[in-house]
């Protein structure tokens, strides 16, 4: 009877710890077992052929008789190994010591106090929320050592470094250090699904929403964001995450590097997306297929927002009629960046009445673009622009009702529909030379988008 008592207490240690290494870890156990399995698929699908018919295999029984060590030397040897806890949580702007400890399950009143009085400590707590902070406490919940990692104060190193709070438990006493480390590049994946908007299906798998912008950018030429999408809607991405000691940041909307590849499937069609260099280290997006995915006009000249008004008859605001309205109306706050969408030269950068403040970009003989009601110029008339660059600001000068940029292409000085421009502007085409490098790459990055479609139908998320 004893032993078995013994034997109860050894099974529900162990299990009480996979508990809580499960508990701890349920995405990178789910990714391990499920990545596992899929080579195990592979090297059985590869072997198979060539083993003997499993009814010619002579069979023999093996009989063996297993003595297992005593119940109380196991529990011993388990007693050896001290317990440790790990947890993790992010600072709120509400928070203090006691609050912030009792959701990571910290028990050490001397440890709070500890945070409170040190004056590097207490950096803990100090500025903004968002801060990752992760703890070691033994098994009764006293704190063996916490770091917080954050963004630094100097703004030169925002985007290349981050700050290190480590507060641990040496020779019985906490001390604190700070320090200052470099940011680490780190290639992850996701997939998901859309069930109401990219954003939320982005939030929904863990992914930055640096990342779910890019998307939208990437395929803003196959897909209007605002109009097209429909529930169910399914994506996969490939993409570089700034990691603080392993750990992605959370601190910044540019945590994400850039997407590496893509594929979004819309409507019974699948789009795809590889960032390729050339020779000269030069990069854009191409598809599986080869075909450029940038055009001469982007189809937006902010990064995906809200379009407030289409191309199309609306009751105009001001006037209280309905007017043919010859542009694109994109809401978004005051101060918002405004992007040239092709390269060419400012016609115009001034005032015009209703439309306030307005910049004309003349891009060819035939085509030119405008945009109003901007809160600041940002360029001068006469001046060359790139694709891209930024000319000014969102705001609602002129006959504005509200912050928002309003946009126009012209063609031979009609307003044209300007995302119908887009997608039938000219694209840059691979160069021959680069197109077998270009096809084992995107062969690459299409394997691994397949595996990051198979983990997220298997319900789990891939890092």
């Amino acid at each position: 009877m004893k032993s078995l008592d013994l034997l109860d207490r050894a099974v529900a240690l162990a299990t009480a710890r996979t508990g809580r290494f499960v508990s701890a870890h349920p995405r990178s156990l789910s990714a391990a077992v499920m990545l596992g399995l899929a080579g195990f698929g592979v090297t059985a699908f590869g072997i198979a052929p060539m083993a003997p018919d499993a009814a010619d295999i002579p069979k023999r029984l093996v009989t063996e008789i297993v003595v297992p060590d005593e119940i109380q030397s196991q529990l011993d040897a388990l007693a050896e190994h001290e317990l440790e806890l790990y947890r993790t949580d992010l600072t709120r702007a509400s928070d203090t010591v006691d609050s912030l400890l009792k959701r990571l399950n910290v028990s050490d009143a001397g440890a709070a106090q500890f945070l409170r009085s040190d004056t590097t400590a207490h950096q803990l707590l100090e500025g903004r929320g968002g801060k990752m902070v992760r703890v070691q406490t033994d098994e009764n919940g006293t704190l063996t050592e916490l770091v917080a990692r954050y963004a630094p104060a100097n703004a030169e190193l925002l985007g290349t470094h981050f700050t290190r709070l480590t507060v641990k438990r040496i020779a019985g006493k906490l001390l604190a250090m700070l320090d200052t480390a470099p940011l680490a590049a780190q290639v992850r994946m996701g997939s998901g699904t859309i069930r109401s908007s990219l954003f939320a299906a982005t939030d929904e798998a863990r992914i930055p929403d640096g990342v779910a912008t890019q998307i939208a950018e990437v395929f803003a030429t196959d897909l209007d964001f605002h109009r097209q999408l429909q529930k169910g809607d399914t994506f996969s991405v490939l993409y570089e995450a700034l990691t603080a000691d392993g750990e992605p940041i959370t601190w910044s909307s540019s945590a994400a590097g850039k997407v590496l590849a893509a594929d979004f499937a819309n409507n019974g069609k699948t789009y795809s997306a590889v960032w390729f260099k050339d020779a000269t280290g030069k990069g854009s997006y191409f598809g599986f297929d080869g075909q450029s995915k940038k055009r001469a006009f982007l189809a937006s000249p902010m990064e995906f927002s809200r379009v407030t008004s289409g191309f199309a008859m609306r009751m105009h605001p001001i006037l209280n009629s309905w007017k043919q309205h010859k542009g694109v109306d994109y809401g978004a706050p005051n101060g918002t960046a405004i992007r040239s969408v092709g390269d060419g030269r400012v016609d115009f950068a001034g005032w015009q009445n209703g439309y306030g403040n307005v910049v004309e970009i003349r891009h060819s003989a035939q085509r030119s673009t405008l945009y109003a009601h901007m809160s600041r110029i940002e360029v001068k008339r006469g001046a060359y622009v790139e694709q891209g660059q930024r000319i000014g600001a969102v705001g609602s000068t002129g006959w504005a009702t509200g912050p928002h940029l309003h946009f126009e292409v012209k063609v031979g000085g009609v307003q044209q529909n300007p995302l119908i421009m887009a997608k039938a502007s000219e694209s840059i085409p691979l160069a021959p030379a680069q197109k077998a490098e270009f096809a084992q790459l995107a062969k690459n990055l299409k394997d691994q988008l397949d595996i990051a479609d198979t983990v997220a139908r298997s319900g789990t998320y891939a890092e």
